[in-house]
């Protein structure tokens, strides 16, 4: 199936005393927004989202695009 992002929220929280710049922020949002993504089902968008990304999925929403 092929996925659409509507809307996402990445949890930008890091373990080390490194930050992230809201660039960086900026660019994995308009990432996942601007593809769309091939994926069987919800776990597995959020999984190919987070490969893409490098960030964890806090909130998404979504739309299914009929071929």
């Amino acid at each position: 199936m092929q996925f659409q992002v509507t809307e996402i929220q990445f949890d930008f929280t890091l373990d080390s005393e490194e930050e992230i710049t809201q660039e960086e922020m900026d660019e994995a949002v308009d990432c996942a927004l601007s593809t769309v993504w091939d994926a069987d089902d919800e776990e597995d968008l959020v999984e190919e989202i987070t490969c893409a990304t490098g960030w964890c999925i806090k909130f998404i929403d979504y739309r299914i695009i009929l071929n």
